[in-house]
């Protein structure tokens, strides 16, 4: 209760490439997942199974998993949030709908093929006999849900993602489902993240080694989560989140939409509010890419890290484009794709990793500057996630984004302290989230160095021009035929 992590486990979950565009998991192996870390949690700590109260899940966006009326998963693969397998649908939608309207209703402010609604549309086009099968289709989290009580529901803050949602109403949008020809029965009950769904079902206890009455809350989605795990739970609150993709919110009674710059916006876990934002969709998968592709001769991220170090600031001129799976919540284009600018024989190892480092933070300053016309921002942003542990990359985000880079407590972690929040105030062992502020106290803080800021800033107008260049290079390429 006192918001510590008792332990953690980690799986890396296998995403699929069968065709081009498209991105898929198993939903099975994400239960899989949940049983082997869930046991591995109790293996390596002293938390007796009988103590446990409550489950809260979280998960990334955007998911579509058809489930029929006999609780069957009908595909064995489904698309995840980058999936952009729906462009011909999306774009069949706005021939019948106006693209800024369904904007400003729905603050859907990704590439429009992403949203739920139009993988929906996909599966009615492409994949009909499933679409007619299926009785709900639920995202990522819910699918873990379904697992864990039998109940195929969502949550406020993952519908507000389905393409078909208003986020004044928090409602799905009789207009938008009529416009898509989705029949609203198949789009799942829509409730608060702290609603308990029920208890464990006989096979999920057994799964589990946890007892039956272990009630599990709706949860939320990642963006939500995190944002309530962060501590941002009072209006004008923000964070930068450091994962496998990227963003920078802000929490706010009311919804950032505006579109020339298309913040997108989730609804909040804490109730009445949103979480509005800018991404970028590679950053974590950058990294890791460069990895496993170029540093096989390294040990893992604290020894490039540290080669990167080596390198000096603009990495000997050397641009990164992080935009291997994609550009951002800002580009129109889903076709964008990543580059090394400037390259030449010159060029070291240490170059190449501080030259994705700094891609990927310009990147997010970018997209901090769009989300600060919005919004006034503190000279504080902390920063969560995986990548925030290294001291080196906390000072690039300090010098780039010239403020203090604060750290608390929470690090990784706040995705699923936002989810174990809603399970508290869910099974009435919390009040509200306001406890979350007190355990997001600052507990470093990274200071922006004046000169190299100054540098920073010069690199940042010829990073900018060079990404501009991107749409039009992924978009020749992606129409090649060869």
């Amino acid at each position: 209760l006192e918001g510590n992590s008792a332990a953690a486990a980690f799986t890396s979950c296998k995403t699929y490439y069968p065709e081009k565009d498209f991105r898929e998991q198993k939903p099975e192996e994400w239960w899989a997942m949940v049983v082997d870390s869930t046991r591995a949690l109790f293996e390596k700590s002293d938390i007796d199974p009988a103590d446990v109260v409550v489950i809260a899940v979280s998960g990334h966006s955007l998911g579509v998993v058809p489930i029929s009326s006999d609780g069957k998963l009908l595909v064995d693969s489904v698309p995840i949030w980058s999936d952009a397998r729906a462009g011909a649908q999306a774009e069949g939608f706005f021939k019948r709908t106006d693209e800024k309207r369904w904007y400003l209703k729905t603050g859907n402010g990704f590439p429009a093929a992403l949203y739920s609604a139009f993988k929906i549309l996909w599966y009615r086009e492409k994949m009909t006999e499933v679409y007619n099968k299926t009785e709900k289709f639920i995202g990522t989290k819910d699918y873990i849900n379904f697992k864990l009580t039998g109940v195929a529901a969502t949550d406020y803050s993952y519908a507000s993602g389905s393409g078909v949602y208003d986020l004044k109403a928090w409602n799905y949008d009789d207009e938008l489902l009529n416009a898509s020809g989705i029949d609203k029965n198949k789009m799942p009950e829509i409730l608060p993240a702290t609603e308990i769904l029920g208890s464990l079902t006989p096979e999920a206890s057994e799964a589990l080694k946890l007892p039956r009455d272990v009630k599990v809350v709706c949860g939320g989605v990642d963006n939500a989560c995190m944002a309530a795990g962060a501590g941002c739970v009072e209006n004008g609150n923000a964070y930068t989140s450091l994962g496998t993709s990227s963003w920078i919110a802000v929490s706010s009674d009311e919804p950032i939409v505006d579109v020339r710059n298309r913040p997108y916006v989730f609804t909040h876990l804490v109730p009445g509010m949103y979480v509005s934002a800018t991404a970028i969709f590679s950053a974590g998968n950058s990294y890791r890419w460069v990895r496993d592709t170029l540093c096989k001769n390294l040990s893992g991220y604290e020894e490039m890290n540290k080669l990167a170090e080596e390198s000096k600031i603009g990495a000997n001129k050397l641009i990164f484009n992080p935009s291997l799976a994609g550009g951002s919540s800002l580009d129109e284009s889903v076709n964008i794709r990543g580059a090394f600018a400037g390259l030449d024989l010159s060029h070291t190892q240490s170059d190449i990793i501080r030259a994705v480092l700094e891609g990927i933070t310009m990147n997010l300053r970018i997209a901090m500057d769009v989300l600060s016309e919005y919004s006034s921002l503190s000279d504080d942003m902390l920063l969560v996630g995986g990548g925030g542990k290294s001291p080196f990359w906390r000072q690039l985000f300090a010098d780039i984004y010239n403020k203090n880079i604060t750290e608390s407590m929470v690090g990784e972690d706040a995705g699923s302290l936002g989810a174990a929040a809603a399970g508290a105030v869910g099974a009435g062992l919390w009040k509200d989230f306001s406890p979350l502020k007190k355990i997001n106290a600052t507990i470093n803080r990274r200071i922006p160095d004046a000169q190299t800021t100054a540098r920073y800033e010069k690199l940042l107008a010829v990073f900018s021009e060079v990404a501009s260049k991107q749409s039009e290079i992924g978009d020749l390429l992606h129409n090649i035929v060869i």
